[in-house]
């Protein structure tokens, strides 16, 4: 039992020593380096965007991958480049499309949330509602109604 715990420990610490790629980019881009933000999110996108891990035929991470095209698209808006962070979004949603039906309206809200609040920090209002909006039609959950565009659409609009 001692090894045990100790292998786990071990492995614990060298989990936590070295940060995802996605903590990385959380971190580049709370510095505002939205570049280095874009290429790590690409690099988890990456991992999780193989048949193996998310496929009509195995489902197991395509909410992760949903999730991490969302961070992408966001972090790809915050950085300038409108184009590739709606099609990073178009690649969320396509994700979103194979997941577990349970699970979907969480990862929903979480992947229209993301990108409706990086429309509202560049300035795009009227996109950040109009993300807002098709993410609730899509079935996101009451985490949407957190971002800054629910504000707008208010919140008696939320069904729930």
């Amino acid at each position: 039992m001692r090894h045990f715990l100790g292998i786990a420990a071990c492995t614990l610490a060298a989990a936590c020593s070295s940060p995802s790629y996605e903590a990385q980019a959380i971190q580049a881009s709370d510095t505002g380096d939205q570049k280095a933000a874009v290429r790590l999110a690409a690099k988890e996108v990456a991992k999780f965007s193989t048949p193996d891990q998310c496929s009509p035929a195995k489902i197991t991470n395509c909410g992760t991958l949903a999730l991490a095209y969302s961070s992408l698209a966001k972090y790809q808006i915050l950085a300038g480049d409108r184009a590739a962070g709606e099609s990073s979004f178009a690649s969320a949603k396509t994700a979103l499309g194979l997941m577990d039906r349970q699970d979907r309206p969480s990862a929903t809200a979480m992947v229209y949330g993301d990108v409706s609040e990086a429309f509202w920090k560049v300035g795009d209002r009227t996109r950040a509602v109009a993300v807002f909006k098709e993410g609730r039609a899509a079935g996101g959950d009451s985490y949407l109604f957190l971002v800054s565009a629910a504000q707008v659409v208010g919140h008696d609009a939320d069904p729930r």
